[in-house]
């Protein structure tokens, strides 16, 4: 019975290693302070202060220092990957920005996936016994156009994104389809988080935030948002089947009135 969790214990403890090797030795004697995650957005600001001239000068070693500590969240479902979108807009910029972000969510959703698939599955039954239950409800309902219901759920989140990571392999998700629903239905979100970031790196001061430069690029993201999620909602409601406001409460981890 504890093989599984042992095993997924001995991953993690691997994995942590590696990333804390692969920082000191890109790090050393680079940067003049600990190399941690941020854990709110004035960390955030500090850390990319602190790597931009690194990242100037090694970009290779902050690119993968970089992707190796976004894929050590997205693999473990641990909270925080949007303060790292924010941070590759400001290290990257906005468009190389995005489509790192955008790949390394799939993958490290991706190894989630396969982890909660090879250790996970009896303790996310065991811990989530009723959501585990109401999403199967929900796939099995829109199996005919699981892809696009994927997507929903990744625009219009009726469960957490870490959950419906840990959970799609006991839903018999196909990794195929669980992957391109991850790069396309998190793409818009990605797109604020970098875009945001981006832009915060070139703020100098209070008045720049209110020029027009930054208000119309504020309001483009909005706009660019917003159509991917218009069109699928459109499509949800000819052909998906969400009914049951119940079940969505549920799932959020909420209970109905």
């Amino acid at each position: 019975m504890w093989r599984r969790p042992a095993g997924l214990l001995l991953v993690f403890a691997a994995a942590t290693a590696a990333l804390w090797l692969l920082s000191v030795r890109l790090s050393a004697g680079q940067t003049r302070r600990a190399l941690r995650f941020p854990a709110d957005l004035e960390e955030l600001r500090d850390l990319a202060e602190a790597l931009r001239d690194y990242e100037r000068q090694h970009r290779g070693a902050a690119l993968a220092l970089f992707c190796g500590a976004y894929l050590y969240k997205q693999s473990f479902a641990i909270p925080g990957s949007s303060l790292l979108n924010v941070l590759a807009g400001a290290l990257f910029g906005p468009w190389m920005g995005l489509v790192l972000c955008s790949v390394l969510t799939s993958v490290g959703a991706t190894l989630c996936y396969l982890l909660s698939a090879a250790f996970g599955k009896q303790l996310i039954v065991h811990f989530f016994p009723e959501k585990v239950a109401l999403l199967q409800g929900k796939v099995e309902e829109n199996r005919s156009c699981l892809f696009f219901f994927l997507l929903f759920l990744r625009l219009f989140p009726m469960t957490p994104n870490w959950f419906l990571n840990l959970s799609a392999p006991i839903l018999n998700i196909p990794i195929s389809q669980f992957f391109l629903s991850v790069l396309i239905g998190l793409t818009p979100y990605n797109f604020i988080c970098v875009q945001t970031g981006a832009i915060l790196s070139q703020i100098t001061s209070l008045d720049a935030i209110f020029s027009w430069d930054t208000l119309l690029k504020l309001l483009a993201m909005a706009v660019a948002a917003l159509i991917p999620g218009t069109l699928i909602k459109k499509y949800s409601k000819k052909h998906l089947k969400l009914n049951g406001d119940k079940q969505v409460q549920t799932l959020n981890g909420k209970k109905s009135l």
